[in-house]
């Protein structure tokens, strides 16, 4: 009986998975050494894009989180379609990130100090501004009005839905009169521009912020390059909508890398908010400054 010839079975190939290539160097690292650093990457600092669930596990402190507003969504108020309903194209979005739309809200602490916080979605629809987005981040401002709670929104956004047309537009103003009402309160909103912030997202409450910080290179602008260049018929720096020239050109407060965000808005909140436990404290030290000055006269 002749006998059956050897058969080679080829190793499998390491999968694409392990590794990951920086757009900024251009190198190649462990998926997993990427993440342990904060998706930042370990040869040049390039800032990774992450998701919510990420930004929320390294910004918020573990086990204070409660989301608000969950369940909100919309229907198809213009019967929208491109190449697919707009209904599809929502479901679509809605079964790869598990939400109804492209914002969280909810109220957390960070490093112990309760704040009321926004983090937007960019894999929903590029972060597109709905009417659910515009309704959400409204509500938040008026509900940490109430509370007295400072508000932190991380902004990642292309800017306004198309697919709800005026409507989308509409939420520029109502988001901007909520922090106009906020304001009036005197508490403070710290706006974190994440990469990309474009648009009427960054023509509107991104930029309205008390404090407006950003991480590094992000890209921070209304319209794109083309349209900019065509608008002022002028030729544009490379880097003309990235984090590091607008710091340059007075329109951020500050740029902080990933590893100190929680150290910094800790920081931030402690400076501009009062402790809760001696909100008497400045009224009683008055006086008795009065009646000093009473004795001495």
């Amino acid at each position: 009986m002749a006998e059956r010839e050897p058969t080679t079975v080829a190793a499998p190939a390491p999968s694409d998975d392990i590794w990951t290539k920086c757009p900024s160097c251009k190198e190649m690292a462990f998926r997993k050494e990427v993440e342990r650093n904060l998706n930042v990457c370990p040869k040049c600092g390039y800032h990774f894009r992450v998701t919510v669930a990420q930004r929320l596990s390294l910004g918020v402190d573990r086990g204070t989180w409660r989301e608000l507003m969950a369940d909100m969504s919309i229907g198809d108020p213009l019967g929208f379609v491109d190449s697919k309903p707009y209904p599809a194209r929502m479901e679509q979005a809605r079964a790869v990130s598990g939400r109804n739309d492209a914002v969280v809200v909810g109220i957390g602490k960070i490093e112990n100090r309760p704040v009321a916080i926004g983090v937007m979605d960019f894999e929903f629809m590029g972060g597109s501004m709905g009417v659910v987005v515009g309704e959400k981040l409204a509500r938040l401002f008026d509900i940490a009005r109430e509370r007295k709670l400072p508000v932190i929104v991380f902004v990642a956004s292309g800017g306004a839905r198309m697919q709800e047309g005026a409507l989308s537009l509409m939420q520029m103003a109502k988001v901007s009169s909520a922090i106009a009402r906020f304001r009036d309160a005197r508490l403070p909103y710290i706006s974190v521009l994440c990469d990309p912030t474009t648009g009427g997202v960054a023509a509107s409450f991104a930029m309205l912020g008390d404090l407006n910080i950003s991480e590094p290179g992000a890209l921070i602008g209304f319209a794109g390059r083309r349209v900019t260049e065509q608008t002022s018929n002028q030729q544009l720096p490379d880097d003309f909508q990235r984090a590091e020239f607008l710091l340059a050109h007075g329109m951020l407060d500050a740029i902080v890398p990933r590893h100190q965000m929680r150290f910094t808005l800790s920081r931030i909140l402690a400076m501009l908010t009062k402790p809760r436990g001696n909100r008497g404290a400045g009224a009683g030290a008055s006086k008795g400054k009065g009646r000093r000055g009473g004795e001495g006269s």
